[in-house]
């Protein structure tokens, strides 16, 4: 080991510490030299052995390596090798004069940060610190993927939980308008039918007659918005819920829809068939706000082990800033919803010529056990 300092000013650390692998004490000498004429504070720290390189960089902070090529044993390359390992990884210069620029470039792909020959040393001072300014940013970059990658990690894990909590709260909902909206509606119900039996008067007959005509059309709505809160025809298989979606849509909007729905061939779990059917619930919904269209068409199939609903129409289209737009959240929460169950959606939109939107979710033996606790069962609901 040959530590020296240098007290002169620099744009680098003060001072910085470097690893020279190198066998010659000769070539050590002149890059001692070629620092200290460059005015660059440093410490450097010389070493032949292979071992001893693995123990150095394991144990100590170096701020960069310089690396000859060819050492007795080994190359520069088995010492990268060995660097790809720690959990910190200095950039890594070679300097050397027996190697050509064909095996420099090379090198250098393998992710060697920079190579300069023995006799251009004038520039080592300007190689360090290229060195080490592109690794600076490199590690800055690589810090900065990783937390957006976590960030885009959590945000994905927020929208399922938040999913799966609209779910559980449409339940709830659900099971209070069965459990307390619809037994009160069933005994008034059974209270109007005493009535109109044991009266003769005209006038009360014509009063129960209007009362339990509204009586069914609270019963209807009662039903229609449990069936949106939570479907209790999924449990009939997605094709059927596709199918009711789809003519209830129609009933509503006038707007013809057309479903093409191969047979299921397999059994899907409770979380895909949720999804998909959402999926086709917002679709419908936004076009009947926005799309102006005359019919839709909606293709359900679940062939080669992948689900696949297309809910497309012949409306105006979306425009670029509209579906980029900060509070286009439905479709946003349309991608996040897919991907709770490892799916994804395409939208492709042409003004004028209407809208698609794809969603794809590869299927597995096991679906029919995935996420069952998302979809409480809701057979029940009925009034």
């Amino acid at each position: 080991m040959i530590p020296f300092t240098m007290s002169h000013e620099s744009l680098l650390p003060s001072p910085l510490r470097i690893l020279h692998l190198e066998d010659s004490a000769l070539d050590h000498e002149l890059v001692k030299r070629a620092l200290l004429r460059s005015h660059e504070p440093c410490q450097l720290e010389r070493v032949e052995s292979l071992n001893e390189f693995e123990r150095l960089v394991r144990d100590v902070e170096f701020d960069v390596i310089l690396a000859d090529y060819r050492l007795p044993g080994f190359t520069a390359l088995d010492a990268w090798q060995i660097l790809q390992q720690q959990t910190e990884q200095p950039p890594f210069v070679l300097l050397s004069g027996a190697i050509g620029e064909q095996a420099a470039v090379a090198a250098i792909k393998t992710g060697i940060s920079d190579y300069l020959a023995k006799d251009d040393l004038s520039r080592l001072a300007q190689v360090i610190r290229r060195a080490i300014e592109v690794h600076s940013i490199r590690r800055a970059k690589e810090l900065a993927d990783s937390e957006l990658a976590r960030s885009e990690k959590r945000l994905a894990n927020f929208a399922e939980h938040l999913q799966m909590t609209i779910e559980q709260e449409r339940a709830a909902i659900a099971r209070e308008i069965h459990d307390d909206i619809g037994g009160a509606l069933a005994a008034v119900r059974f209270d109007l039918s005493w009535i109109g039996r044991h009266t003769a008067d005209p006038l009360t007959q014509q009063h129960v007659t209007a009362a339990t005509d509204m009586l069914q059309q609270a019963i209807g709505a009662s039903q229609r918005i449990m069936m949106n809160l939570r479907p209790a025809i999924l449990d009939q298989g997605l094709v059927a819920a596709v199918q009711w979606l789809a003519g209830s849509f129609t009933k509503r909007t006038g707007i013809k829809t057309v479903v093409h729905a191969a047979p299921e061939t397999g059994a899907l779990s409770k979380a895909i068939r949720l999804v998909a059917y959402r999926t086709a619930q917002e679709a419908l919904t936004n076009i009947a706000k926005h799309a102006a269209c005359s019919q839709v068409m909606i293709d359900l199939s679940d062939a080669e082990n992948v689900l696949t609903l297309e809910i497309k129409d012949n409306g105006k289209g979306i425009s670029p800033a509209e579906l980029n737009k900060p509070q286009a959240f439905g479709v946003r929460g349309l991608h996040e919803r897919a991907r709770t169950v490892g799916g994804w959606l395409d939208v492709s939109t042409h003004l004028g010529r209407g809208t698609s939107i794809i969603l794809s979710v590869p299927l597995a033996q096991s679906d029919s056990e995935t996420h069952e606790e998302a979809a409480p069962d809701d057979s029940r609901y009925s009034l």
